[in-house]
């Protein structure tokens, strides 16, 4: 805590006003850009918002280190790093679609500390870690209910070019098992969903910090679980209820659950 201002509270402010600076932008012209393909988009938005972000951790938290989507990046003297998605969903964002966020963590070494999503579509600002019990506009979420995958909502994604070979098998036998299926768009939507109990597990691979600690901490504050799995020849990121994150991967791997 700095001035009085828990990091807790820091981080609900930081994502709070990047996502009303993204939102208000969107209402303009915005110039779009792609990254790695046509679905990977990025725009002014999306830095104007991780630059906001970073000017306010110089000034709040000076001696911490910073890690932004965009190429915001700074060492800092504490050991402790801020991750900073400016725009998760930034092809929803584009595209008028509400299931887009801003998200950050906080990372001490290699422990998750905390992590924030400000969801503008609804003005809803949630925070939550693993020693840092999962709210909603300060009104604590219920623990996340255990249920089997057979039970479970899934939300997943996996890029066009991976559904053949053995990516694809390895993801058709996480889904296989599952109650139904949701690709919305944006990885910490898709967490907070879950921490809310209206999605039960989510997964995909190759994901980045910016993409998963925000809302794996958020989960994690709610009594829900994190792993990853090796499959296939890729790092798979899974976060949910504990029996249904336990099966995708087993699933994953191709194992029984059992």
């Amino acid at each position: 805590m700095a001035d009085g201002v828990s990091d807790a509270e820091l981080a609900a402010r930081l994502v709070r006003e990047a996502g009303t600076l993204a939102r208000r932008m969107r209402d303009g012209d915005l110039d779009v850009g792609t990254k790695t393909s046509i679905s990977d988009v990025v725009t002014a938005a999306d830095h104007a918002a991780e630059q906001l972000v970073a000017d306010l951790l110089a000034a709040e938290r000076p001696d911490d280190g910073i890690l932004g989507e965009e190429g915001a990046s700074r060492a800092g003297a504490s050991g402790r790093t801020w991750v900073i998605d400016p725009v998760d969903g930034t092809y929803n964002f584009v595209a008028g679609l509400d299931w887009w966020c801003s998200a950050i963590a906080l990372t001490d070494g290699d422990e998750l500390v905390l992590g924030a999503v400000h969801h503008p579509a609804t003005g809803r600002t949630f925070v939550g870690g693993p020693a840092v019990p999962s709210t909603v506009d300060g009104r604590r979420l219920p623990p996340v209910v255990d249920r089997p995958l057979g039970e479970s909502c899934v939300a997943t994604y996996l890029h066009p070019p991976f559904y053949a070979g053995e990516v694809g098998a390895a993801f058709v036998r996480a889904i296989g098992g599952a109650a139904t299926l949701r690709t919305l768009g944006s990885g910490s939507m898709d967490a907070v969903a879950v921490a809310e109990g209206r999605l039960h597990v989510l997964f995909q691979h190759t994901v980045p910090p910016w993409d998963e600690l925000p809302g794996a901490a958020i989960i994690h504050g709610a009594g829900g679980v994190t792993r990853h799995v090796e499959a296939a020849g890729k790092d798979w990121y899974v976060a949910g209820a504990p029996t249904a994150v336990a099966e995708v991967c087993a699933a994953l791997v191709g194992q029984s659950s059992a």
